[in-house]
Order: structure tokens, then C-alpha cells, then sequence
């Protein structure tokens, strides 16, 4: 149960646990498969073993119990990707933020004492370029670790310093202060706009923060197309400044999917991902020793306590090679049942096809407990001709229509998210209105369920999407 919920990027490495905390498990090199299967094949020369005592361990029993069968796995087939396709995934080296900030501190002329503040104030700065933190914080901080006790307009002083450097906007303590210190840097052709910009910004930004711009354009005694050229110089500023670069502990953010569907002349095929097939067996050297003991005349107690310690390693290599091949079974026995109930969807790619879907109905298909489907599409991964996406984005919830036909959440949500997209900016679709446009094609929802819906979408109230 572990390893199915183990997703395919971290298989790797959980592998590579394994195989470094025991010695009797082998990962197989691509050029020794064929040296490897012929192993399998070729029967083994049974030798003559000494007569044993009853309480001696009886390895000739033991070694010949289906040893071979389970001893190397091998089993991508025709189900897996090509064994070719690369298994690195290149990672981009870059300069992170907080180094190209302190690269522009060691370029100012600054004292020592003030390069100790200024370089404690860049650590001090989240991912984002904010500090979030009170400089009375950042005061204690520099008088524990450099021994030094800055002022409150020291501290200001320096951070000031910090807010002149690269990305504009760093250093900045909240969003307006963030939007003000780009802003404040701008300058052109649309100067008048920009003013007003920052005008806006500075005085008026709980307003134009809730899109109250009847109000703004009174109190502000400027056009609606003054606040409109406006608005576009704020949108041009970056709220995250930081987000320009990488984190200063950079995320791996690439998707490996687990699973691929291809669609070969209008038939849809299922494959695994060929690094969710790792080449595994039991170490020959330790199917050696066990033999070599099962020949020797030497039976003492050390000798059987070191034959107990290979067995027990071999009977954990077995296991885990058990394991995985479990893992794969159960993976694609789930994913199949999911591709031939979605099969027009997988098809098309268009989201109005996706019939409802629950847990249980794949559980009921594959025999599976509904606990055992929820850990694969919890944490699983398909590649399609239309996109990426996470087994459990399949899943939804049905929703009767005015004919009785029962259609998944997912293609209300699609229909819901398109009229969104098509509504007049200028007037957007309230909850109720957008519950009428539903209701009017066919679907009984409530305004709750369709504000919920929109919601789950990361779609704002219709003030809040209001454009000028």
C-alpha cells in the first residue's frame, strides 16, 4: 500500500533506499537482460548436499522454492514506454534571487556596518521579495548573530537601499508599498498615466482595490478612460517581484506522468511509464552463498546465524520485488477500468464528454477496495494527446438535467467557466444570472452550487471581475 502510493517521480528514489540498505537486491543493467533471461531459462545443476540434522536450516528446500521465478522482474512488455527514453530530468541552473540581490549590495559603496544590515535584510526576505517580518525583528537578529544594534531609522535607511535594487518592488513590506516602488520608477510617452497610476496607488488603493471606480472617478475628478490607461500601467507592474527568479531552495515543479494514452489510428492504447518499471533481481552472490553453505560440511552456530542474516536479506529483496510488481498490477488494472469509462473522453479530449465518476464505480469494476483506488488516483499522473492531468481530476459527482440524464460536475463546471469567459467584462454575470444561463440549458442547480463551482474554479465574485 506504500509503494502504490509512492508517485512515479519519487519511485526512483525509493528504489534507490532500498537497494542501499540491502545488499541481496540488484537493479539489472540493460546490457545483461539477455545474459539475465538466459539465467532464468538455463536449468540449474542440482548438487549432492550432506545429510542434515532436523534443526538444521534446510536451504536445498529453500533455494529451489520458486526461487527463479520471482528472483529477477522484468515484465515491461509491450505495457511500457520505450526502455530508451531518457530517465533524467535536466534541471536548469540558474542565479536564485536573495544571490542577485547580495551581488548588487557588494556593488554599493556602503560602510561594513551598513552591508551587515543590508545583506540581514535580504535574508530576512521571502520568496516573493517581501519583508514580512518587523525590523524590530530584524534588529534582534543582527545584534545575536553580528553583535551590532541598529536604530529604527538606520534600519530604514538600509532597507531603503535594498528597495533601489533589482527586480523593482523587493523589500517591500505589502503589496501597495510593492506596487508603489515600480510604479514610482516608470516613466514615458504615458506619463499623465502613470501619475494617476501612482496617484491611485498611494492614496486611493482600498478603493481601486474592491473596483469601486464610480467612486475613484468622482473623488479623483479624472475620465473613465484616465482610470482605464491607469489601470493598465498597474497591471503592467509584478506583485510578486521575487517570482522572477528562482526560489532560494529551488522546487522541482515537473510532472512525470505514470501513465501514457496514445491514440494509434482512432484506438486508444495504455501504457506505463517505463520508469515505473525498474529492472530488479536477487543478487547472485547471495544466491551463491546460501549454496556454497548448503554444500559445506561446516555447520556451526556462526556459520548459521550468517546464513539466517543472507536469507533474511534475500526473503526482503523478494518482498519487495513483490512489491512493485503488485504496484504496477494494481496500477494499470485501476487505470484501465478509468480509460474504458472515460473512453470518449480520452478520445476527444473535450470535457463534456466525461461521464460521472465515483470511487467506488472503478472499485466495483476492478474488485479493488475503494481505499486501494483512492491511494493510485490520489497520486498518479496520465499523459494524454490533450494534456497532463491527475487521475483524481476525473472524478466527479453527477448532476441531473431537466430530462433526467445524469451528467458529471466536471461538464457543468466547463460550461459554467465558459460563460464566465464570455460574459460582457463590463457587466459581468452575477451568481443568479449565471444559475439562469444553467438552468435555461437544461441543468436543475441551485445559485449555492453554482457559487461553490465557481469557487472550486478560482473564479471571483462578478464586482471583483469587473473591467473598465
Amino acid at each position: 500500500m506504500k509503494l502504490l502510493q509512492v508517485p512515479t517521480a519519487s519511485l526512483e528514489e525509493r528504489i534507490k533506499e532500498e537497494l542501499e540498505e540491502n545488499p541481496a537486491l540488484e537493479e539489472i543493467d540493460e546490457k545483461n537482460i539477455e545474459e539475465e533471461i538466459d539465467y532464468m531459462q538455463t536449468e540449474q545443476p542440482e548438487d549432492e548436499a550432506p545429510a542434515m540434522k532436523e534443526d538444521e536450516l534446510d536451504l536445498a528446500k529453500y533455494l529451489s522454492d520458486d526461487d527463479d521465478e520471482i528472483a529477477s522482474y522484468k515484465l515491461r512488455g509491450e505495457r511500457y514506454t520505450d526502455p530508451d527514453e531518457a530517465k533524467t530530468i535536466p534541471i536548469a541552473v540558474i542565479e536564485t534571487f536573495h544571490e542577485r540581490l547580495m551581488e548588487q549590495v557588494g556593488m554599493m559603496n556602503l560602510p561594513e556596518r551598513k552591508i551587515k544590515i543590508a545583506k540581514q535584510i535580504i535574508g530576512s526576505l521571502d520568496d516573493d521579495g517581501y519583508l514580512r517580518r518587523e525590523l524590530a525583528a530584524v534588529a534582534n537578529d543582527l545584534a545575536f548573530t553580528q553583535n551590532i544594534s541598529p536604530t529604527e531609522e538606520e534600519l530604514e535607511e538600509v532597507l531603503h537601499i535594498v528597495q533601489s535594487f533589482d527586480p523593482a518592488g523587493v523589500g517591500c513590506r505589502n503589496l501597495q508599498e510593492c506596487l508603489l516602488l515600480q510604479i514610482s520608477r516608470k516613466s514615458g510617452p504615458d506619463q499623465k498615466y502613470i501619475e494617476i497610476a501612482e496617484e491611485i496607488l498611494d492614496n486611493h488603493f482600498e478603493e481601486f482595490s474592491k473596483k469601486h471606480y464610480e467612486k475613484l472617478i468622482k473623488s479623483m475628478s479624472i475620465t473613465r478612460e484616465d482610470l482605464r490607461m491607469a489601470n493598465e500601467e498597474i497591471l503592467k507592474l509584478n506583485p510578486k517581484p521575487g517570482g522572477t527568479f528562482n526560489v532560494s531552495t529551488p522546487v522541482e515543479n515537473y510532472i512525470v506522468p505514470d501513465f501514457i494514452i496514445e491514440n494509434v489510428n482512432g484506438k486508444l492504447e495504455l501504457k506505463l511509464h517505463n520508469r515505473n518499471a525498474p529492472d530488479l533481481r536477487i543478487s547472485d552472490n547471495y544466491k551463491s552463498m546460501l549454496k556454497d553453505y548448503d554444500k559445506s560440511n561446516r555447520k556451526d552456530k556462526r556459520h548459521r546465524d550468517t546464513i539466517m542474516f543472507i536469507k533474511q536479506k534475500i526473503d526482503s529483496a523478494k518482498w519487495f520485488i513483490d512489491a512493485i510488481k503488485q504496484r504496477q498490477q494494481t496500477m494499470h488494472k485501476v487505470m484501465k477500468a478509468i480509460l474504458k469509462y472515460q473512453y470518449l473522453y480520452f478520445l476527444t479530449g473535450d470535457e463534456v464528454k466525461l461521464r460521472p465518476m465515483i470511487l467506488k464505480d472503478i472499485a466495483e469494476v476492478t474488485k479493488l477496495d475503494i481505499s486501494t483506488v483512492s491511494r493510485v488516483s490520489n497520486s498518479k499522473y496520465v499523459q494524454t494527446e490533450f494534456g497532463t492531468f491527475q487521475l483524481k481530476s476525473f472524478f466527479s459527482e453527477s448532476l441531473q438535467t431537466d430530462t433526467g440524464e445524469e451528467v458529471s460536475t466536471r461538464e457543468v463546471k466547463k460550461i459554467l467557466d465558459n460563460l464566465i469567459n464570455n460574459e460582457n467584462k463590463r457587466k459581468p454575470l452575477s451568481d443568479q444570472k449565471l444559475t439562469d444561463s444553467l438552468i435555461d440549458r437544461g441543468y436543475n442547480i441551485a445559485r449555492r452550487t453554482v457559487a461553490k463551482y465557481r469557487e472550486q474554479l478560482s473564479i471571483p465574485v462578478a464586482r471583483l471581475r469587473r473591467e473598465l
